[in-house]
């Protein structure tokens, strides 16, 4: 199993977001790059990145930013935020992103989506993301009527490498990570799956781990790194040893 630690950028800033607002965020550092690298120094070999504000735009906004950090980070770095056209998805695996996530535009067009999965084999990762079990976009700022598991299945065929699931009610706010919710979306979904939102520490990893045999490939942690309440280098143990 995987452990991402997660760099959310905001104006250049590093930050972490409460439930996805972007007027409920803590800046964290204002150098991504040397963030980038302190979490490879630590023992990561993947790092899961968001451009808060591209999100919300639509397109690329912390471009110079992630250039940094791909260039500074020596692992395998996935991108998400505001991408959706062939042209930004090209653009980033061309700066050296290993896998692009998409979210809005895979609710909104999901044809888009099964193209860029057959054009960038096992480098398309799909965003679930839940408010109240139905999916939300335009950077959580919009729920839409279709169920997590709807959006989940539109996918099982199109070659995508992994789907998202992030509970946004626990995003960023430190309450633990929904595991019954993701461990019941990779049972139902033949995809592996990326659990993110709320992790709070070790306890979460290790029970995350213990599915792993089930389709929970890799664990997205942020807040609880920063605050201090989770050691990157054990969670990545205890997730090895899964």
């Amino acid at each position: 199993m995987i452990v991402f630690p997660a760099i959310d950028l905001k104006q250049g800033q590093v930050v972490r977001l409460a439930e996805g607002d972007m007027d409920r965020a803590t800046v964290y550092g204002d150098d991504p790059a040397a963030q980038a690298l302190a979490f490879a120094e630590a023992g990561a070999q993947h790092l899961h990145v968001v451009d808060l504000d591209g999100a919300f735009a639509g397109e690329s906004r912390n471009r110079e930013a992630v250039e940094r950090i791909v260039e500074a980070f020596p692992g395998y770095v996935q991108l998400g935020g505001g991408i959706r056209t062939p042209e930004a998805v090209e653009g980033w695996f061309n700066l050296g992103v290993a896998r692009v996530v998409i979210g809005t535009a895979a609710l909104k067009d999901p044809q888009f989506v099964r193209d860029m999965a057959r054009q960038w084999e096992n480098g398309i990762v799909v965003a679930v993301d839940a408010r109240d079990g139905m999916v939300a976009t335009e950077g959580w700022a919009e729920v839409s009527d279709v169920p997590v598991d709807d959006m989940a299945r539109r996918f099982e065929d199109a070659g995508v490498a992994s789907l998202l699931f992030t509970d946004i009610g626990r995003d960023g706010l430190l309450k633990g990570c929904n595991i019954d919710a993701t461990v019941d979306l990779a049972r139902r979904a033949d995809l592996p799956v990326i659990a993110s939102g709320g992790v709070k520490g070790l306890d979460d990893i290790r029970m995350l781990s213990l599915h792993a045999d089930e389709g929970i490939e890799g664990v997205i942690t942020g807040r609880a790194l920063y605050d201090g309440r989770l050691d990157l280098a054990a969670a990545i143990e205890m997730a090895n040893r899964a």
